[in-house]
C-alpha cells in the first residue's frame, strides 16, 4: 500500500483518538486547567524526540502561525465544553471545519479536489452538523463552537503546509507538540493558579493518557496530511463523531436523538463514500 493509499486509514484512527481525548477534557471539572495538563504531559513525553530529528527548516513560519491559531482554537474549544454537552459543542465544531479546510486548501493551494469529493465532505458535514443542531443552543454557545471550526480549519491547512515543508514528518511533530505544550499548556496553567494544582494532583493519570494520545491522534493526521491532500482528510478526521457518540452515551451519560441518529449515519456514509472515492 502506497502512503498516499495509507493516508485516510491514519486519519480515522486519528480521529478515534481524538474523540478520546476531548472526552477525557469535557469529564474534567475545570476544562482549561485540564487542557494544560493535556498538553503539558504531550509536551513532556515528546521532548527527547527532538534530539532525534531535524530541525523543521523552512517550517518555522508554519509552526508560530499554528501556534497563534491553537491558541485561539484551544480558548474557543474549552468556552464552548463549558457551555454545552459534548453531543453539541463537538459535532457543530467538527462540521464547519472540513468546508472550510477544502475551501482554503483548494483556493490558497491548488489542492486536487474532484466532484465525489466534494459529495464526501458535504455529506459528512452535513450529517456532523445535524448532530449539534437545535433551536435550544443560544448563541454564544453557538458561536463558541462555530469559532472553535474555524480554528480546526485554519490549523489544519496551515499544519498541511508546515508538514510538507519540514524535512520530516517526526519533526514536525515533534517540534508542535513540544511548542504547544511548552507556551500554550503552560499559559493555561498559569491562568488557573491554584485550580491548576489541585486539578494535576486530582487528575494527572487520565491527563497523562490524553497527553499520550494527543500526540497519537495530531501525530498520525500530520503524517497523513504529508502524503495527502487536504479535502479528503480534514474531512475523514470527522469520523471522530462517529467514536465521540458511543463515548459521550456510555461513558458520559449523554442522551442522543433520532435526528443524532441520522447525522451518525449520514457521516459513517459520507466517510466510506471518501475512502472509496481514492
Amino acid at each position: 500500500m502506497t502512503q498516499a493509499a495509507l493516508a485516510p486509514y491514519l486519519m480515522v484512527v486519528s480521529g478515534l483518538c481524538h474523540a478520546i481525548v476531548n472526552a477525557i477534557l469535557k469529564a474534567g471539572k475545570d476544562k482549561m486547567s485540564s487542557r494544560a495538563l493535556i498538553d503539558g504531559f504531550s509536551a513532556l513525553l515528546i521532548a527527547p524526540v527532538i534530539f532525534f530529528v531535524p530541525l523543521p527548516a523552512h517550517a518555522w513560519g508554519w509552526l508560530f502561525a499554528s501556534w497563534l491559531v491553537h491558541l485561539l482554537y484551544l480558548v474557543s474549544l474549552v468556552k464552548a465544553f463549558e457551555t454545552l454537552d459534548m453531543t453539541v459543542a463537538y459535532p457543530v465544531a467538527r462540521g464547519l471545519a472540513p468546508v472550510l479546510a477544502a475551501a482554503g486548501a483548494v483556493v490558497f493551494f491548488r489542492e486536487p479536489i474532484t466532484p465525489a469529493i466534494v459529495v464526501g465532505i458535504l455529506v459528512v458535514s452535513a450529517g456532523v452538523m445535524a448532530i449539534g443542531l437545535h433551536p435550544h443552543v443560544s448563541r454564544r454557545a453557538l458561536g463558541w463552537s462555530g469559532l472553535t471550526g474555524i480554528t480546526i480549519a485554519l490549523y489544519t491547512v496551515i499544519d498541511a503546509q508546515g508538514v510538507r515543508a519540514a524535512p520530516s514528518a517526526a519533526s514536525y511533530i515533534a517540534w508542535t507538540f513540544l511548542l504547544l505544550g511548552a507556551g500554550i499548556g503552560l499559559l493555561f496553567a498559569l491562568w488557573r493558579g491554584k485550580t491548576f494544582l489541585a486539578t494535576a494532583v486530582q487528575q494527572w493519570k487520565p491527563g497523562l493518557v490524553a497527553g499520550a494520545l494527543s500526540i497519537m491522534t495530531y501525530g498520525l493526521a500530520l503524517l497523513a496530511l504529508r502524503w495527502g491532500t487536504v479535502p479528503r482528510l480534514a474531512a475523514l478526521r470527522e469520523t471522530s463523531i462517529l467514536f465521540a457518540t458511543v463515548i459521550a452515551i456510555v461513558f458520559l451519560g449523554e442522551r442522543v436523538n433520532l435526528r443524532h441518529g441520522l447525522g451518525v449515519m449520514a457521516v459513517a456514509a459520507g466517510a466510506l463514500w471518501l475512502l472509496l472515492s481514492g
